[in-house]
């Protein structure tokens, strides 16, 4: 790979135009060593580092004050040494995070990484475009300050050309569903830089749907480092945020009888069950969102319900930047189903003991090793002309009669909470109601 590694950070920055044959991530991946553990400390998209603590306005790793030395630094590179606080950026096409793909042979699996480039590289990867680099290209994604380091992203999806740019430096342009499946979940690196990417991708995508004012029709543009916009109209100049889209998801329990009721779309491959999900409409709590929609889609009504966890879910429609899920137990309280046959292909309910061997489906690491190898492939440019919105799911259902989604999805650890422990009040439960059931 014709990448070199700035060793002052964390997260390696690929300098794309040197010379240079080094690699200093050499870091493999074993298969015996894949644990797939469901001991994480965060969900999937969770946990972002960068979004720990946001520097105040005075500080110098502030989006402000990031963003003036941003304005200040861009006409001089690449004649300027080194600045303090650095840059790196991430950059994106058509949602797809650049990433590189090190180790991986008959023994190992391949381990991706994001592709940070320079701020000078990303100057000079536009210009390789016909296009200038400008301060309003780029949105802050947070800072790292013992580090001396501030992140960003930019978007090159309108940018000709770049793919070929970047295809003979081994650096691809990659689904985050894609990346999602190949992260290796025994290792917190892979998490961190798979939140990190989410955080970017809602951001970018949030800009992209947000161009021009609901209330006026004027053109936006971005302030305080892109973490929101405003109307360019003078008699307007309304304030817009980035959008969160909340969604409910829930799994529906018959206490009595020790069942869970799993549904189908029509969307999910052949053997696949999860949990009801809706999303929240104005007006209504939490709660009643839970109630309506497993009224609407089952017919079954709904009592008690119990928080579980959330989970951010960057990898949704692309009219929807970024949605919430907000995971809950719902108690049944009556058992009779009724599918709406326009919301769901089918809804039964399952027994713990069936459910806990859906659980035990072998095929999450296959799935995991395969994207990886995927990921490796198309970086090398063997898989290039494949589509690439294609989704490597993580299951073919060949090895069990059902299954859930793998451990990316907060529908599996709902579900997993239920078969190991039962949730508050459940006869199964190993915790008291007051304590949290989640570690997420």
């Amino acid at each position: 790979m014709l990448a070199r590694f700035v060793s002052s950070s964390s997260y390696p920055t690929l300098s794309f135009l040197s010379r240079s044959v080094t690699l200093g991530l050499a870091r493999r991946t074993t298969l015996s060593a894949l644990t797939m553990s469901m001991n994480l400390r965060t969900h999937a998209y969770a946990g972002n580092p960068l979004k720990s603590r946001t520097p105040k306005s005075t500080e110098p790793f502030s989006p402000a004050s990031a963003f003036e030395s941003l304005k200040s630094l861009i006409p001089v590179i690449p004649n300027h040494p080194t600045p303090s606080p650095d840059f790196k950026v991430l950059p994106f096409n058509k949602g797809r995070p650049l990433v590189f793909s090190s180790g991986g042979d008959a023994n190992t699996t391949p381990v991706w990484h994001l592709g940070w480039v320079s701020l000078a590289d990303s100057k000079d990867l536009l210009a390789s475009t016909g296009v200038d680099l400008s301060e309003n290209s780029l949105v802050y994604l947070g800072a790292k300050v013992e580090e001396d380091l501030v992140y960003w992203a930019v978007d090159l999806t309108e940018e000709d050309g770049v793919d070929t740019e970047l295809g003979g430096k081994k650096l691809c342009f990659v689904e985050l569903r894609t990346l999602m499946v190949a992260a290796d979940w025994a290792d917190q690196r892979a998490m961190d830089e798979l939140a990190i990417a989410g955080h970017a991708r809602a951001l970018l995508e949030w800009h992209n749907v947000s161009r021009f004012c609901g209330a006026c029709g004027g053109q936006t543009f971005p302030k305080e480092a892109g973490r929101r916009k405003q109307c360019s109209n003078e008699t307007c100049k309304k304030r817009v945020y980035p959008r969160v889209d909340p969604v409910v998801i829930m799994l529906v329990i018959d206490r009595e009888n020790d069942r869970a009721l799993l549904s189908r779309q029509s969307r999910y491959v052949p053997r696949m069950w999860s949990c009801l999900a809706g999303f929240i409409e104005p007006g209504e709590s939490l709660e009643e969102a839970v109630r309506r929609e497993t009224w609407e889609e089952t017919g079954i009504e709904v009592g008690e319900v119990v928080y579980h966890s959330s989970q951010p879910w960057p990898v949704g429609p692309s009219s929807m930047p970024c949605q919430l899920m907000l995971g809950f137990f719902a108690f049944a309280k009556t058992l009779e189903i009724n599918v709406d046959k326009e919301e769901l292909e089918d809804a039964q309910w399952h027994s713990r003991e069936d459910v806990k061997k859906a659980l035990a489906f072998a095929e999450y690491r296959k799935a995991q090793r395969t994207a990886a190898s995927k990921i490796e492939q198309i970086c090398k440019g063997v898989e290039r002309s494949q589509s690439l919105t294609t989704d490597f799911n993580v299951e073919s259902g060949e090895l069990a009669p059902m299954f859930i989604p793998g451990p990316f999805a907060i529908a599996h650890h709902l579900i997993s909470s239920w078969v190991d422990q039962g949730p508050p009040g459940d006869a199964h439960s190993k915790q008291q109601a007051s304590v949290s059931l989640s570690s997420l």
